[in-house]
């Protein structure tokens, strides 16, 4: 009996224009995997940054792990991301333009038990581009609703 763990960031939906999305690996401590296996993380206030050449998700949450002991981890601490460098620097050129932001969209633990994490490129909405997404969702929803 297999527990599927799958972290959304509902509000990077609400906030950004998706443009394009990769799956990455994260460096973890044992406690921190344990966590996350347990679905005690948050990915709703974190962004990605550029250290140097590396990539880092910053202020992601992971709980403590309860069972753990001195070898606990910070919470909040940052978490390289395990990028190929061609990818890097693709999205390092991104980045560099005006209005480009790297947000993670999903946390999910995948069938050989590694935490992956999906990251898309992002752009930032203006306040009427978010009313106009409100609009079309309700109307959708009412279309639905008069089918029934």
């Amino acid at each position: 009996m297999e527990k599927t763990v799958n972290i959304r960031n509902k509000k990077a939906g609400h906030e950004y224009f998706l443009m394009q999305e990769l799956t990455a690996g994260i460096q973890l401590t044992g406690t921190e995997i344990k966590s996350i296996r347990e679905g005690k993380a948050s990915i709703i206030d974190a962004y990605c940054s550029f250290k140097g050449e590396e990539l880092f998700v910053i202020n992601m949450h992971i709980a403590e792990y309860t069972y753990g002991t001195y070898n606990n981890h910070e919470p909040k601490r940052d978490r390289k991301l395990l990028v190929t460098k061609r990818e890097l620097k693709k999205l390092q050129v991104k980045v560099k333009e005006r209005g480009f932001t790297i947000v993670p969209t999903l946390l999910y633990i995948n069938e050989k038990g590694l935490a992956k994490l999906t990251i898309a490129l992002a752009k930032g909405k203006h306040h009427y581009d978010k009313r106009e997404n409100l609009k079309t969702k309700d109307h959708q929803r009412e279309i639905e609703r008069s089918k029934e």
